[in-house]
């Protein structure tokens, strides 16, 4: 048998535009099949497919309005001064879901978190704070203070003022808006004691604080569009959260349930080849950009379905420790052979022991997620499944 010379390979697989209603099952997996045979490998059992998940919403037909937005915001919270908290700075994500709630609202509280939001977004640099000698984790400031303090800041990426750009899509509505900075949640009930947190991560603690600090009504974003309003899309799950902006008036939601969809690609890849792969839904990456300092994953999880096999975190040695530590008297084939051994007989659960030290602790659906994220790109490479092969080899096979 002769030896594998190459890791895991990572190919963005083409596919055709998908449609509200089109079987999303048959055409990934006829794109799959077609792809290895077109390009001359074979799919093996534990190759990954990947499908992101803006593809999933758009073959379940998940959108919904900003008009759709505003009634259920006006029948949650009752149409008048709503404070809404902790929102990411992002045209895309989150300035479709603002206009629909300044639509069900007489007066926006605006509260933005800085020096950054919740994924990294600068309003303003640490350096800047520093200077000024404000503490962003007690001090609540005006848009007055703010301005005075800061002047006006452009995003690095975006060339945008989301301070001002924010204030004015909500007063374009007709509502009237008050802007404020601050970190800590209870500072809007100064304001209001509606309120909706618009954060994605910590939103479980923000309303655990906010309803023990006196709030009337709280609802997160998951909580709005969590249900059809006038038979429109909803997740049950996640509500707006995962969203992205569709047209000028309309949100493509985060997929709803999906688990049968990755269930039925596995199911029709081993009719087909007779090999079982996983399959998982994937959204936004778990990445840090060391530059912009953005976070990538707006999504409120990286993978909302994938199959059994991809539960769980990876089970690895580090090849550099046994290297340097267990075997650093060996070397050319006796090294190799003595690390293959090593790899052969290691434990089911490798946590805490020091021959695993420094290999990644994370879910593997997040790291195959964030993998496939950077293979499909968000632009225009025509690539919204990804197939990993040989992510679970190691360095015996």
């Amino acid at each position: 048998m002769s030896e594998r010379r190459v890791g895991t390979v990572s190919r963005g697989i083409r596919c055709p535009i998908i449609r509200q209603g089109d079987d999303l099952a048959q055409i990934v997996t006829d794109s799959v099949v077609e792809a290895a045979e077109f390009e001359g490998f074979e799919l093996k059992d534990r190759d990954v497919i990947s499908v992101t998940e803006s593809i999933v919403a758009r073959s379940q037909g998940n959108y919904c309005t900003i008009d759709d937005i505003a009634t259920d915001v006006r029948a949650k919270l009752g149409g008048g001064t709503i404070g809404v908290i902790f929102p990411i700075l992002s045209r895309n994500r989150f300035a479709i879901c603002l206009k629909g709630i300044a639509m069900g609202a007489k007066k926006i509280v605006l509260m933005l978190s800085y020096p950054s939001d919740e994924v990294g977004n600068e309003l303003v640099s640490l350096d800047k704070i520093d200077e000024a000698g404000v503490n962003p984790y007690s001090d609540v400031l005006t848009l007055e203070k703010y301005r005075e303090l800061f002047g006006y800041g452009k995003h690095e990426f975006t060339g945008v003022d989301y301070v001002e750009y924010y204030s004015d899509l909500i007063k374009e509505t007709g509502c009237d808006v008050e802007i404020i900075f601050a970190n800590q949640a209870k500072a809007i009930l100064d304001y209001t004691k509606n309120v909706i947190n618009c954060d994605i991560h910590t939103r479980a603690r923000t309303k655990r604080i906010l309803k023990a600090a006196g709030a009337e009504k709280v609802f997160g974003l998951d909580e709005i569009m969590n249900a059809p309003i006038n038979g429109s899309g909803c997740n049950e799950m996640y509500g707006l959260l995962g969203s992205n902006k569709a047209t000028e008036g309309q949100v493509k939601l985060f997929p709803r349930e999906c688990k049968q969809l990755v269930l039925d690609i596995q199911a029709n890849i081993l009719e087909r080849t007779g090999k079982h792969v996983e399959v998982m839904v994937y959204g936004d990456g778990a990445f840090k950009d060391p530059k912009g300092k953005i976070w990538e994953l707006a999504d409120p999880v990286v993978s909302p379905a994938f199959t059994d096999g991809l539960i769980g975190t990876p089970n690895e040695l580090k090849l550099k420790y046994l290297a340097d530590n267990d075997f650093a008297n060996l070397s050319g084939q006796a090294l190799k052979d003595a690390i293959s051994e090593s790899i052969r007989k290691k434990d089911a659960d490798l946590v805490g022991k020091m021959a695993s030290e420094g290999t990644t602790p994370r879910q593997l659906t997040d790291l195959i997620g964030s993998l496939c994220d950077l293979t499909s790109g968000s632009g225009d490479k025509g690539t919204p499944v990804v197939l990993v092969q040989g992510y679970f080899d190691n360095y015996t096979n």
